[in-house]
């Protein structure tokens, strides 16, 4: 009897034992297709040699230093890595453990930010609807997905939700993709003025939206728009890339694809490709000023951070991407997936829309094309899809409400980036096998 606390109590998991590029290998040897990099971490694959010896090596001289009296050199060094490539003007990175970790610490930046100023009344943060920010409290506060929300809404901060940016079921008939996009991130602003300009300390928004739409990209425009919003209010921009930054969408960072650079930007899951915990908060020269040239100390911290384990499996991460032009082939292979979903599901009848950047891409389910409308959700379409894939040998991140945290169905696909043209064949192979076997019969 097992006396681990899992997931799902229900759940009987099978025991998993190896790694091996692409794929994942259980108690019994049966290998499943790794495609959504467990939840967009494993950009790199399993088991790479030169990520591992560097954890190994970084291990025999020094496991751990609090970073309350001593720094390290792996941290150091990812921290210039990361900076000499990151957009705009960051230019310092706080090591976390994981997403959730640099959500929260964005929140409360941005908050002693405008403490540091004087400007005490800066407390509102502003997100958007089926966002997701992380599962510890602020983080969750901020993430506009109902479902995930609902049980805990007596504990969460108040947070404000505009609309997403969701072309595929939002854009009006006759409007065009960039007005939508305008249109949509005109929200903002017409928030912060319900709110009080003086009032609003924040927006934060994925570039990328992953695991509660699917892979749903902004249109072009819309977040230049967000960003003249916020620098005409004085409210800072914080973008997560914890899901579709590091490569993932065929950018180091994400946002480069929209062509704006945020205030403070959180990274985590393919910074350390599974090989350890790591996540990141960036921020600019000026928000570090203002801590520095004030009190002096951001009032935060875990006992794990900027471990130097972690930054030096980061550092071999990053290396990797860059070195072996990793992010580029996410770009290349990633164009190729989309080819071979669109060709397998373009014309199905129950699909509506296949979408993303790079490897990461998503696939949203419908009722009826004609009308988007999504199955009931008491059919549980995702969970019937995540069980037959993985009974067919690949594993896959389907997800219901896509549309408003109950009605919609979406499946993720994030594979890591070795991933090869006949990789992508049986990943739809097996995807198609599994689509075909969970949809309601007649």
């Amino acid at each position: 009897m097992s006396h681990v606390f899992p997931r799902h109590t229900k759940a009987d998991l099978p025991t998993a034992v190896a790694g091996e590029g692409c794929y994942l290998i259980d108690a019994a040897g049966k290998r499943y297709f790794d495609g959504s990099g467990g939840a967009a971490v494993s950009c790199l694959g399993h088991s790479d040699a030169d990520v591992i010896r560097a954890v190994q090596e970084q291990v025999g001289k020094l496991a751990f230093a609090h970073t309350g009296f001593m720094t390290s050199g792996p941290a150091e060094a990812l921290a210039d890595l990361l900076v000499s490539h990151a957009p705009g003007e960051l230019d310092r990175v706080y090591f976390v453990s994981g997403g959730s970790e640099a959500t929260e610490a964005a929140i409360k930046l941005a908050r002693q930010y405008h403490l540091e100023r004087g400007e005490p009344q800066r407390r509102h943060l502003i997100a958007r609807r089926q966002s997701y920010h992380g599962n510890t409290l602020g983080a969750l506060a901020a993430g506009g997905n109902e479902w995930r929300r609902q049980q805990f809404d007596p504990l969460l901060i108040g947070v404000s939700h505009i609309a997403p940016c969701y072309e595929y079921v939002d854009r009006a008939e006759g409007e065009s993709s960039y007005d939508y996009g305008q249109r949509v991130a005109d929200e903002l602003e017409t928030e912060i003025l319900r709110l009080g300009p003086e009032t609003v300390m924040a927006f934060m928004a994925e570039p990328v939206v992953g695991a509660t739409s699917g892979a749903v990209p902004a249109v072009a425009g819309y977040f230049k728009r967000i960003r003249e919003i916020c620098d005409k209010y004085g409210v800072l921009l914080i973008l997560d890339e914890v899901m579709c930054g590091m490569g993932r969408t065929g950018h180091l960072f994400a946002c480069e694809a929209d062509g704006v650079a945020p205030d403070i930007l959180c990274i985590a899951k393919g910074l350390g490709a599974g090989y350890q915990p790591i996540g990141a908060m960036l921020c600019t020269k000026a928000i570090y000023q203002a801590i520095k040239q004030g009190s002096g100390f951001f009032q935060h911290g875990h006992t794990y951070i900027g471990h130097p384990v972690a930054t030096a499996a980061g550092l071999a991460v990053v290396s990797a991407l860059l070195e072996r032009g990793l992010v580029q082939r996410s770009a290349d292979m990633g164009d190729r997936l989309q080819a071979a979903l669109v060709e397998r599901f373009g014309a199905h009848p129950h699909v509506g829309d296949i979408r993303g950047r790079g490897l990461f891409r998503g696939v949203e389910l419908v009722e009826d094309r004609e009308t988007k409308a999504p199955f009931d959700p008491s059919l549980g379409l995702a969970a019937k899809i995540k069980k037959a894939a993985f009974q067919a040998g690949l594993i896959c991140y389907p997800m219901s409400g896509t549309r408003d945290g109950r009605n919609g169905d979406h499946i993720l696909l994030a594979p890591p980036f070795i991933i090869t043209e006949e990789q992508i064949t049986e990943v739809v192979d097996k995807l198609e096998r599994a689509v075909s076997q969970s949809l309601p019969k007649g």
